[in-house]
């Protein structure tokens, strides 16, 4: 059933509230938004605790981040400018979730990459998660970090900053930031205990047969590994940085 522009209002703030209950943004941090058509886009404003909006704190914007709606008081977060990379480059796109979940953001800031096959959830919905380069928040130098990694990847680890997650629907794009960070504490927990043990090559390649049967949305990491000409992303050290946690 396709929502009406209020209803997606009420899910960009119901997402808020869940990623403000969950601890993955503290004080205004973090930001949303949602793709209506190729020229009109809803955003969450900045300045803004993502656990206190109504639908009427929401911007919309055109696809160069241009305000087109707004209620007096409220501006697009500064931050519209990498999703509106993502969306630029990945017309399936028709949502951006960024957020600073605590697990995840610590890799970002050891800039290690979630890039072990340990829980075979997690391959089959998430797959590897890069690091992106240092970039300054609110300038272009973010939305050019992450291009590289937009084609391959269902979201991004940002260096010293956060996480961004994508998807072809917001709870889907939520779902993504859910995963990456219940990813990322199960790694660091694993490498507590001193022995992170991955699934194997030949099991990861059952799990994205799996994957293609159950018709699963998002980038399909078989296929990008194929397509490049390298083994597995998890230990591939043309993909990722060669330190490890």
């Amino acid at each position: 059933m396709t929502q009406s522009e209020y209803e997606i209002r009420e899910q960009i703030c119901d997402i808020g509230r869940r990623i403000y209950n969950r601890k993955m943004v503290a004080a205004n941090d973090g930001n949303i938004s949602v793709k209506l058509n190729d020229s009109e886009f809803l955003c969450t404003p900045t300045g803004v605790s993502k656990g206190f909006m109504t639908p009427a704190y929401i911007c919309k914007v055109d696809a160069k981040g241009n305000v087109l709606e707004a209620n007096e008081g409220f501006k697009p977060s500064s931050e519209m400018k990498m999703h509106m990379r993502v969306y630029e480059k990945r017309p399936d796109v028709g949502a951006v979730v960024h957020a600073h979940p605590v697990f995840a953001t610590s890799f970002a800031i050891a800039g290690v990459p979630l890039s072990k096959p340990i829980m075979s959830e997690a391959v089959l919905t998430l797959g590897c998660v890069p690091v992106a380069p240092y970039g300054t928040p609110s300038t272009m130098e973010i939305p050019d970090s992450i291009e590289p990694f937009l084609e391959d990847f269902n979201g991004v680890l940002l260096e010293s900053h956060g996480a961004l997650t994508w998807a072809g629907d917001l709870m889907a794009a939520y779902m993504k930031m859910e995963s990456l960070e219940f990813y990322a504490e199960l790694l660091y927990r694993t490498s507590q205990l001193g022995n992170t043990k991955c699934i194997s090559p030949e099991n990861v390649e059952k799990l994205y047969e799996v994957r293609k049967k159950m018709g699963l949305s998002g980038r399909d990491q078989a296929k990008f590994c194929r397509e490049k000409g390298r083994e597995y992303c998890h230990n591939c050290s043309n993909c990722f940085s060669k330190d490890e946690i």
